[in-house]
């Protein structure tokens, strides 16, 4: 592997990269695209252990930048201009790795497209295993009162309520800031319509694992499909819950919080305190929000199979590995590479012009293996 070598203001790699706020703009490392994932068990180069090792294989991302100020070394493309970054899991660790991100003096940010490329869990009652979503809205799951469901009272669904709120869903809507936090991050439908359009026919492979995961799902039509790619929205909790009830609530959530206009297809730990991150760093010039995709892969249900119950299935989570783990980490570069290249290639046009789906051509794009 060959580490990027940087002109001698920035040799060191060391803090002493944020004593620098008056280098020259073409000193900056420009970027065209950040491609964000969350975990990497092992090597960096290597697509069984995580989200990074397909980018930095496969893309490639040959270069290596010391980034001590956040979870990972970061990865770079000097041809594509495409910069990769592991967040570390959960909320806390993605918002810090990302304002990190934005705020380091090395680099142009200023038109940069942010990709999330990670896996989640999915909702049997919106697709099967293994497919692939992009995001219009991102719905904290977290931010809420709760009461234990043992205690809930007569006809309460949940003990989940939403803050400024005294029961379950209770209107009227509240906005998308409310009670001072960011409930909800509405992304650029714009981009994401160009994103799911440029790669909706994208051929996701089957096998023989992902047939058998699906047979535990008879009674659900989208479960049992070979998978494939579709728009659906995003519940950010840093908990790993699991199970059909608590399915109902992140699909009611999610409903209740966009005012019916988004509608949950997966469950992850990172993307509202991504979302957070671009948000504050837009405000202060060092990132677009609009420039903001989501893109997840389904590495497992979040419903348990027929015959089992929600602790069994999770105790087949914990002991073993998430049913369609590598077919997802697969997909979701498959899917992710088609747009992180559309928009390096054509910097050109993209570089001042966020696209929309009026940009593509008429007919359907058909992407292989």
């Amino acid at each position: 592997m060959k580490s990027l070598q940087f002109p001698a203001l920035f040799a060191t790699a060391t803090l002493a990269f944020f004593s620098v706020s008056s280098e020259a703009e073409d000193q900056k490392i420009p970027v065209r695209v950040v491609v964000i994932t969350t975990f990497q068990g092992g090597a960096d180069d290597d697509p069984t252990k995580g989200e990074f090792g397909n980018w930095v294989l496969n893309l490639p991302l040959p270069q290596i930048i010391p980034f001590p100020q956040g979870y990972h070394h970061l990865r770079y493309n000097p041809d594509l201009q495409v910069l990769g970054i592991v967040t570390g899991q959960g909320k806390s660790h993605a918002a810090a790795s990302i304002m990190g991100l934005g705020m380091d003096p090395r680099f142009d940010l200023s038109k940069a497209y942010w990709i999330v490329a990670g896996i989640a869990g999915v909702d049997p009652n919106r697709a099967s295993v293994a497919s692939t979503a992009w995001a219009k809205f991102v719905v904290d799951g977290d931010l809420a009162y709760q009461i234990d469901a043992r205690q809930i009272p007569r006809g309460w669904s949940t003990g989940c309520v939403p803050l400024g709120r005294t029961r379950p869903y209770e209107k009227p809507a509240q906005p998308f800031h409310s009670n001072g936090v960011q409930q909800v991050y509405q992304l650029n439908a714009s981009l994401a319509d160009w994103a799911f359009r440029l790669t909706k026919h994208t051929h996701l492979p089957d096998d023989s694992n992902l047939r058998r995961v699906r047979s535990g799902y008879p009674t659900y039509p989208m479960a049992i499909r070979p998978p494939f790619v579709l728009q659906g929205d995003d519940l950010a909790a840093d908990t790993f819950w699991i199970g059909d009830l608590l399915n109902t609530w992140a699909e009611k959530w999610i409903s209740y919080w966009t005012v019916n206009q988004g509608s949950f297809a997966v469950s992850e730990f990172e993307d509202a305190g991504i979302g957070q991150a671009l948000q504050f760093l837009s405000e202060a010039g060092r990132a677009d929000q609009n420039r903001f995709l989501v893109l997840r892969s389904a590495s497992d249900y979040t419903i348990q199979p027929e015959g089992q119950t929600p602790a069994e299935f999770l105790a087949t989570e914990v002991s073993g590995t998430l049913s369609g783990f590598q077919e997802a980490l697969n997909d979701v570069y498959q899917v992710g590479s088609i747009v992180v290249k559309k928009l390096s290639f054509d910097w050109s046009i993209y570089a001042e012009q966020v696209p929309s789906p009026a940009s593509l051509p008429p007919f359907p794009i058909v992407t292989q293996n």
